[in-house]
């Protein structure tokens, strides 16, 4: 129940929320003028004419227009970087990082974004920015939205409190958040500190992916993603907005907060999603399924069925097939697949691959277990077995990823990533 006072439940439903009662007109989205003196604005997410059920907007009811604002301009990018990502080849190499630090110097989210890598075309509306952020303090008086692309953020330490335009969000290691293009908001950390992984999506939307031979049910259900009650902020103070537009930052200081919604409604808002509630599906028989099944969201791309970027976990569950290698097999894939580690041990890899840290397996590389991993699960008692207190994550996108500079810089970076698989024995009978 507390959770439903604080959340509207739907997933690209119409949602509507006011701050003080009688905000949202009735029967239409713009009166001749407001009866608080609020600025009707909508913001759209896609095209005007886009097909109904891909169409998002939303109407917003503010104390001041968004366009109430001085010229920004350009500040410096620091590690976050964007499309075309040219400071280093796409290679075949298999790559894989432990955590990053956290600064010495108190940083804010913006501030500690860093750019592991990326692929696509940020203007032309494809591919994908993969980032890391590691906060220290929590953004006061700053403010930040993404002209870019959507944000969806997936905490690994620390809470992060999101202050929007929409209302606030507030999510935890477990679950991730969704900030679409455009929305302004602010990080407060009610932890102290916080860090995690972002992918900004430059693509189509990311929305629930079509179930097909499963049926109705399964996987994430619509009904799970939360999206916020109105709240504003009637504060006439020296705000700064920092925008990343066209692949840098820019920065305009405001005299009042842009959190200044006091109603919404539409089905173009911020919103979480506890991955807890995902329904994993698996086999009940013999072999292990294609990661495909546990896709969260996905972001289409013009090929039916290929991905612009498919966001994929692997969470608790139930192994119990039979005469089968129940680890991810060995594979070679036309995606590319960038990986997190939220919690606990990824069932794939003994060890090097801890909580923070990621891995990048590009196009046709061949990976999966390590020599310690394959000798227990080929040989292992295949009785019922339940894999608890772990989170693993995949952003899998179309297009070769191409690492960052610091990528391949960072003393994060394991040199000898390539040495777990050197272990495993020629075991042919002929």
């Amino acid at each position: 129940m507390i959770e439903m006072l604080r959340y509207l439940s739907g997933f690209g439903n119409e949602q509507a929320s006011e701050a003080l009662p009688d905000t949202l007109p009735k029967g239409q989205n713009a009166p001749q003028r407001h009866p608080r003196g609020l600025y009707t604005e909508q913001i759209s997410g896609t095209a005007f004419t886009a097909p109904r059920r891909e169409n998002r907007r939303s109407w917003l009811y503010r104390i001041r227009p968004s366009a109430a604002h001085p010229a920004y301009h350009r500040v410096h990018n620091g590690l976050l970087r964007s499309t075309p990502f040219h400071e280093a080849e796409a290679s075949p190499n298999r790559l894989r990082w432990d955590p990053l630090p956290f600064p010495d110097t108190p940083s804010d989210f913006v501030d500690t974004l860093v750019t592991i890598g990326g692929n696509g075309d940020a203007g032309m509306r494809q591919g994908i920015g993969v980032h890391v952020y590691r906060a220290t303090k929590p953004m006061d008086r700053r403010v930040f939205y993404d002209a870019d692309g959507e944000l969806l953020i997936v905490p690994q330490l620390g809470r992060l409190r999101l202050g929007t335009e929409f209302g606030e969000i507030e999510t935890a290691p477990g679950e991730v958040a969704v900030i679409p293009r455009g929305i302004k908001f602010r990080v407060a950390l009610p932890d102290g500190t916080a860090r995690g992984y972002v992918c900004e999506n430059y693509g189509e939307l990311f929305r629930l992916p079509e179930l097909g031979a499963i049926g109705a049910n399964g996987l994430a259900n619509p009904r799970d993603f939360l999206t916020p009650v109105a709240a504003y902020e009637d504060r006439e103070e020296t705000f700064e907005v920092v925008v990343k537009f066209a692949g840098n930052l820019w920065a305009a200081e405001f005299d009042h907060s842009p959190l200044d919604v006091v109603a919404w409604h539409g089905n173009y808002a911020p919103y979480k999603y506890d991955l807890g509630r995902f329904n994993t599906l698996g086999t009940i028989s013999f072999d292990h399924p294609d990661p495909s099944i546990f896709t969260v969201l996905t972001s289409p791309s013009e090929f039916p069925g290929t991905a612009n970027c498919d966001f994929v976990i692997f969470p608790p569950r139930w192994l119990v097939a039979e005469h089968t290698f129940r680890p991810p097999w060995f594979h070679r894939n036309v995606m590319n697949e960038f990986m997190g580690l939220v919690y606990g041990a990824y069932d794939a890899k003994a060890e090097g691959f801890v909580p923070g840290g990621m891995s990048l397996h590009n196009c046709m590389s061949g990976h999966g277990p390590d020599a310690a991993t394959y000798e227990r699960a080929s040989t292992a008692d295949l009785k019922p077995q339940k894999i608890e207190d772990t989170l693993a994550f995949m952003f899998e996108s179309r297009l070769p990823i191409h690492p960052t500079r610091f990528a391949l810089e960072t003393p994060a970076l394991q040199r000898n990533y390539d040495a777990c698989w050197q272990g495993l024995p020629n075991l042919f009978k002929g």
